[in-house]
């Protein structure tokens, strides 16, 4: 007896999406990405979305969604004079500036010896400046068949030196933004050229009210340097360029004994030359209290010194900070971080620089001691053998 087992025939049932089967990321429309997933992650996340896929890679190249992230990340960014700056970018505009805004000035960017030649840069902006109001040139239009005057703007292009900076400022406390501000500062008058350079967002009588409670011991300073942030976007607009002078996370908070001001610090150290070595560009976040006993924002400066402490004039702080915004940049991910150290290796180095200019004068005034000495025991000695 022979008997033989039949298995029964498998059989494959595929479902799909339009069955009412699961949907993969694939199957999603474009429209569905774009509109509804790629709004929601922030700058750096759209920029690490973009480099997933090559689909991924063209629906983040859109415009408005970097224009949402600078923002979100900087409410600055959405005032006209900003939006009409970006706009001129390369490169759909808003995601360029992210990438410059957001990345960190490199602490290796090339030496700048060149000093003395902003006087000529200075020149070139001024000639700009008066040329371009009556520089023009004809063009023959064929349709009209007729010459027609046009302006140019040709000679901006040729202009190395901004005639102006833009600064875009915002504070933020516990991720939630308490001052935000835009400042327009012209680099070709005598009066900035000359005088210390010092660009200030709010007027000397203005106060901005915020909900912090004003700092009343040491743990609330530790606080402020915690959950305080700030950026400082300086913008080059004829040049297209954006720089971050900020370090996110304030470097110092030191708190007045007497008025009770407390002073909030952010810097960006800047590498120049030998001689030099390297320059601090120092934002300071002066607050004060109320009657009610919360934080008032007093004053929001920024300045450039050098490792001895003097404050550079707006002529060579213009030549540092177009170098800067001309040169290699840095991830800004850990910036909070990096801005530290560099600002504490900063103090060592400007600490050890004293030292070392300390002990170079005492060893002149000893040599010069030394010498006064011995022409006095000469001249005692001369005066002894002629009265011999």
């Amino acid at each position: 007896m022979t008997s033989s087992l039949h298995s029964p025939p498998i059989t494959t049932t595929t479902i799909t999406a339009e069955d009412g089967g699961p949907t993969g990321f694939s199957d999603l429309h474009p429209y569905i990405i774009e509109a509804h997933i790629l709004t929601r992650p922030d700058g750096p996340t759209l920029a690490s979305t973009s480099c997933s896929s090559a689909t991924l890679h063209h629906l983040s190249s859109e415009n408005h969604l970097w224009s949402r992230a600078c923002h979100s990340t900087w409410p600055s960014t959405a005032t006209p004079r900003i939006s009409h700056v970006i706009s001129t970018f390369p490169d759909a505009g808003h995601r360029t500036f992210f990438s410059q805004s957001f990345s960190l000035p490199s602490s290796e960017n090339k030496q700048i010896n060149d000093l003395e030649s902003v006087s000529l840069t200075s020149l070139r902006s001024t000639i700009y400046i008066i040329l371009s109001n009556f520089f023009s040139v004809c063009l023959f239009d064929r349709n009209r068949k007729q010459w027609i005057i046009q302006q140019t703007n040709s000679i901006a292009n040729r202009s190395s030196s901004p005639p102006e900076l833009i600064s875009a400022v915002d504070i933020h406390y516990k991720n939630k933004a308490i001052f935000s501000n835009v400042q327009e500062t012209e680099t070709t008058s005598s009066w900035f050229q000359s005088s210390p350079f010092r660009i200030d967002m709010i007027d000397p009588k203005e106060v901005i009210s915020t909900p912090i409670k004003h700092p009343s011991d040491d743990d609330t300073c530790t606080d402020l340097i915690e959950h305080m942030t700030l950026s400082w976007i300086l913008i080059d607009p004829i040049g297209r360029r954006s720089i971050n002078l900020s370090s996110f996370k304030s470097v110092s908070v030191q708190r007045h004994w007497l008025t009770g001001e407390v002073q909030v610090r952010f810097t960006s150290i800047l590498t120049v030359d030998q001689k030099r070595g390297h320059v601090q560009c120092e934002i300071v976040v002066t607050c004060g209290g109320s009657e009610v006993g919360e934080m008032q924002v007093r004053e929001v400066s920024l300045g450039v010194e050098d490792m001895d402490g003097t404050h550079l004039n707006g002529r060579e702080s213009l030549v540092i900070l177009q170098k800067v915004l001309e040169g290699k940049r840095g991830n800004g991910a850990n910036r909070g971080e990096i801005g530290r150290k560099r600002y504490e290796e900063f103090l060592e180095m400007r600490r050890e620089r004293k030292e070392k200019k300390l002990r170079r004068e005492g060893t002149l005034d000893s040599l010069c001691v030394a010498f006064g000495i011995s022409i006095f025991v000469a001249f005692w000695c001369f005066l002894f053998c002629m009265s011999r």
